[in-house]
């Protein structure tokens, strides 16, 4: 039997990309195999477009294949490389609520790929650990707001590991909101001040770490992750479980899934690779919990505070935040942190062992290091200094979190200027044994109890802490303290579960703050 030219590279791509095996012969090929142009994995029906920004497509296809794409009524060609990958961009488009379609072809192949039902509007990814994950079910007032919620799609990454990056994840496009109380709050409230369809990419794991959300390469710049990753290569056993649960029944057992999500780099290969370039806003980041599980990190015991500590992460976290940006070719993605809430444990580690003050091993020196991250432009930490529990990591006033963080994404979006943050440090000046604090972000300072500001704190040069009382003079705060004749710095909101009650015009809280350099 002859077989022309085009059928035997056919048979040729099968038998490369494992869909047949050499014992098949070539009439088996033919009457097995079609060669198929693959899409990236968020390109289905359903799907929500980034408005306003370039739109990379993608996928793969036999090598060499002429890949035609229709957006609308755009139309793109280009031609897969030696591996197959095929990518074209198309030219931004506006919002839109009337539905669109895409349509791709392959000169080498019989299928064309249609998708169906495509809307054009804000896209944001949304990740992090069991406070992203937190369910709509578990937080009351998120819940209240389901039947009002419109025009929200949601693509939600299934959760698993990889050794090494993937090209494509699980997931379909929901016509419907996230699960996340945390997404599903920010995607409610900006879509009603935005007024555009919202597209939310859910893809999060409690007890994750930074490090897990880290791609391999940034242990060039990352000294301790690099320290990780060569002990992750090195430890067979741990990788041969890994294997054994990826290959074993599902679901999976509580502490197999536990084992995995816990470990470095593979959630990023899983999880977060498969969505570059994937045209969007930008990536909504609540994560912190797993990495202030100690204050200088890389303990050995137990394993899982291996990585940054607190006292590092807000380095890293910046680091993260540039490669991500790198990854994405946008300098100008955004990224919106949630600053951890009140949570008053402090670590064993704490000698001190008084959760009441700002000496204590406790999330105030987590929060300082996500602060750092406000050094970067387009960057954004909303501020729930007001908000958590005392006793539960997992607080269920998950609903002015997601509303806070709308604030930044609504100025972003249409560039206005409506108040986000809450009053930050400015400057402090000393007069005698009283210290007067100056506030930026605000027109008004005022209590949310009418009572004089709570939870500052003075020192002198000997570093010992006196709590101090406060009052509202205009816009700013003055600090004293009888227990203090020459006071040097100041503390505000400085423990892990402070009571505050200062807030601006518009009652969003002030932020933590401290002005010493004390080591802890």
């Amino acid at each position: 039997m002859k077989h022309s030219y085009k059928r035997l590279f056919f048979i040729g791509f099968l038998l490369a990309m494992g869909y047949a095996s050499d014992a098949q012969t070539a009439s088996d090929a033919e009457v097995v195999y079609k060669p198929i142009v693959q899409l990236g994995a968020l390109f289905k029906d359903h799907m929500v477009l980034q408005q306003n920004k370039p739109i990379p497509v993608w996928g793969k296809a036999a090598a060499g294949a002429t890949i035609d794409v229709q957006l609308a009524d755009s139309k793109k060609q280009t031609i897969s490389d030696s591996k197959g990958y095929w990518q074209v961009t198309f030219e931004p488009l506006p919002s839109s609520f009337s539905p669109k379609t895409m349509t791709v072809s392959s000169s080498l192949d019989e299928k064309q790929l249609n998708i169906s039902d495509i809307l054009v509007g804000e896209v944001w990814i949304c990740s992090g650990q069991s406070n992203m994950q937190f369910s709509v079910n578990g937080a009351p007032e998120v819940k209240k707001i389901v039947p009002l919620a419109k025009n929200i799609r949601s693509f939600k990454v299934k959760n698993t590991v990889a050794f090494q990056p993937q090209d494509t994840c699980e997931g379909v496009w929901e016509t419907t909101h996230p699960d996340s109380a945390v997404a599903l709050a920010f995607a409610y409230f900006l879509e009603t001040s935005v007024q555009v369809p919202i597209g939310i990419i859910l893809t999060s794991w409690g007890s994750s770490s930074l490090e897990a959300w880290m791609p391999r390469d940034m242990t060039a710049i990352v000294p301790h992750y690099k320290i990780m990753m060569d002990e992750f290569d090195a430890d067979q056993e741990t990788k041969n479980r890994i294997t054994a649960i990826l290959d074993g029944p599902k679901p999976w057992k509580k502490d197999d899934d536990i084992f995995l999500r816990r470990q470095t780099n593979i959630l990023y290969n899983a999880m977060m690779h498969p969505l570059i370039p994937y045209a969007c806003r930008g990536l909504v980041w609540y994560q912190g919990e797993r990495n202030a599980q100690s204050m200088y990190g890389m303990q050995k015991e137990p394993w899982y505070t291996r990585n940054s500590g607190m006292l590092k992460y807000g380095d890293v976290l910046k680091a993260w935040i540039k490669r991500y940006r790198n990854g994405w070719g946008d300098d100008d993605l955004n990224v919106l942190v949630v600053m951890l809430p009140g949570y008053g444990k402090v670590l064993e580690s704490d000698k001190n062992n008084d959760s009441k003050s700002p000496e204590a091993h406790s999330w105030a020196w987590m929060r300082a290091s996500q602060l750092q991250a406000l050094e970067l432009p387009n960057t954004y930490v909303a501020n729930t200094i007001d908000l958590g529990d005392d006793a539960n990591i997992h607080p269920n006033d998950k609903l002015p979190v997601g509303k806070r963080l709308s604030l930044f994404a609504h100025n972003i979006v249409l560039n206005n200027k409506v108040p986000a943050m809450g009053p930050t440090f400015k400057k402090l000046k000393t007069k005698k044994n009283t210290m007067v604090v100056s506030f930026n972000n605000v027109k008004k300072l005022k209590t949310t109890t009418g009572k004089a500001p709570t939870s500052f704190w003075l020192s002198d040069a000997s570093g010992h802490w006196f709590p101090a009382e406060a009052k509202i003079k205009g816009k700013k705060v003055i600090v004293y303290t009888s227990g203090l004749e020459k006071p040097l710095y100041i503390r505000y909101a400085f423990i892990g579960k402070p009571n505050v009650n200062l807030v601006n015009e518009v009652d969003l809280p002030a932020y933590p703050f401290r002005t010493d350099t004390f080591n802890p």
